[in-house]
């Protein structure tokens, strides 16, 4: 049979998530004459870890995840983390308003709604701790909105959910931001591919990337098969990035670079308690982050969320891990063992002998009932009743397990890793993640189009107005920013249904 003649683009982008998604929309605004294709093993768009049910969906800006503000030996609270993690939602949030202005996301609240960001903790110790991580923050202009709460009657008002039954003789408090916001990553992503898909974007859907080699002329040639038919084809591209997920490391491994080396990854699964009860959601409108057990990896965290779904408000309480050695929530169970090479052998054993923590914390959630998530969440909610939560199974992630020394480490966070000479680039890891895909994808654009970086800053900047600059040094651009994008993205509007769920409340 003879072999299908080779189809030649100039960017390929693999995955259909919001990384592929927010890069595609960014490079057509830029470059409208460049071919570009869309390769996606599963049907439809976002269907893996960007679909809203499998993320927790917070506007990643460290108003409320206590993770980024460590306290160090001294007392003191380190704000350095919380500040960079916010200066990057801040990149994506004025993305997102130049987006909205150009008709490039025709429908913003199916994706943006604002919902308070809330930090919560209880006993003399931890509200000790968050007094300082407020007075640490408050003096930052990118913080100076939020509110410290110690009131049990002000507590009371603002979550009556999470107070009802609660004995407040023990100190409780809260770091309140009225201005968070919940992402419906999925819709974001299909929004961003239609724009990019109506403008010349050719789309692949069901069709799998399984092998890529490099070309002596630089580009890349990737083995392509329609898993629904089994038909083979081969695509030639002068860029390839890979934003698969958990599908990323075993595609950047295939290609060979010398970036990708000593690179391994850890899947964890993650499980959320779940309410469709309306009566809840009224009574909880806001995303409360609380501390992690003691000694458990950070992206434990338990959250009593707000979510907003299909134009509906749900609450989801978790995170909760599960295991699995899949690296997609539809992939293989060969993932894990497949993943490890000669060399990143010595990364991975490393990890697994020095992450004993991980190893017990894991064992420990794979052993809860549901009974037992349901006695988790009365730690935020007392009057949780067992009948109006259920289980729902969320995203696989993969944790990046990186060479250190003679062995490695595990991050958690994101990592965009890119060849030399630019021609290939993928991103790995976790939260925050999906916050960061604009600052995460320019990063990439600069890395891997060196030669167009420059002649493309004017564009850029009608689209970052802030870009290379740290707003929290420039307080009038910050106030600038954020006015016009509160505006433009509708969070200056409560979100569509909430004041249908407080009057079905009250009826």
């Amino acid at each position: 049979m003879a072999e299908s003649k080779i189809v030649k683009t100039d960017v390929v982008l693999v995955g259909a998530g919001i990384m592929s998604a927010t890069l595609g929309a960014l490079l057509r605004l830029l470059e409208p004459n460049w071919n570009i294709t869309l390769i996606e093993r599963l049907d439809g768009a976002a269907a893996e870890s960007s679909d809203p049910w499998n993320n927790a969906g917070t506007g990643h800006s460290a108003l409320c995840e206590l993770n980024y503000t460590p306290q160090r030996g001294d007392g003191t609270i380190d704000i350095s983390k919380a500040v960079h993690v916010n200066e990057q939602f801040q990149v994506s949030r004025q993305f997102w308003t130049y987006a909205v202005e150009n008709g490039v996301l025709p429908d913003v609240r199916s994706f943006l709604n604002p919902i308070p960001h809330v930090s919560f903790v209880h006993g003399a110790k931890d509200t000790a701790y968050l007094r300082a991580r407020y007075d640490a923050l408050v003096t930052n202009p990118l913080f100076a909105t939020m509110e410290y709460i110690g009131d049990a009657d002000e507590f009371a008002r603002r979550l009556p959910f999470m107070a009802a039954k609660r004995d407040f003789r023990e100190p409780v408090a809260l770091n309140w931001t009225q201005d968070g916001t919940d992402v419906d990553f999925g819709s974001l992503s299909r929004q961003l591919i239609g724009y990019t898909a109506q403008r010349g974007m050719a789309t692949l859907f069901g069709h799998e990337v399984r092998d890529l080699r490099k070309e002596s002329d630089g580009s890349w040639t990737l083995k392509v098969t329609n898993r629904r038919t089994g038909g083979k084809q081969k695509i030639n591209a002068r860029f390839v990035f890979v934003g698969a997920g958990g599908g990323a490391l075993p595609l950047l491994q295939k290609s060979g670079i010398k970036e990708a080396k000593g690179f391994g990854g850890f899947p964890v699964g993650g499980q959320w308690l779940r309410s469709a009860n309306p009566d809840l959601a009224a009574a909880h409108q806001a995303k409360v982050y609380g501390a992690p057990p003691l000694g458990a990896p950070p992206m434990s965290v338990p959250h009593l969320d707000t979510r907003v779904i299909n134009g509906r408000s749900y609450l989801l309480f978790g995170p909760f891990a599960g295991w699995s050695p899949k690296f997609l929530k539809q992939g293989k169970v060969t993932d894990l063992p497949f993943s490890v090479k000669p060399n990143n052998l010595a990364s991975m054993l490393g990890v697994g002998l020095t992450e004993m923590s991980l190893l017990k914390y894991l064992i420990g959630q794979l052993a809860l009932s549901e009974a037992d998530r349901v006695d988790a969440l009365r730690e935020f909610a007392p009057s949780a009743r067992d009948s109006d939560w259920e289980l729902d199974i969320a995203g696989q992630r993969v944790q990046v397990i990186r060479r250190k020394g003679a062995g490695g480490v595990l991050e958690f966070g994101t990592t965009v890793l890119s060849a030399e000479d630019g021609s290939i680039a993928g991103l790995l890891g976790a939260s925050p993640g999906a916050s960061t895909a604009v600052p995460a994808m320019l990063d990439v654009m600069e890395r891997c189009f060196a030669d167009r970086w420059a002649g493309w800053q004017p564009r850029l900047r009608e689209m970052v107005p802030s870009l290379g600059v740290a707003l929290s040094k420039e307080p009038k651009l910050f106030e600038e920013v954020w006015s016009r994008g509160t505006h433009v993205l509708k969070l200056d509007e409560p979100k569509a249904q909430a004041a249908a769920a407080a009057a079905a409340l009250t009826s």
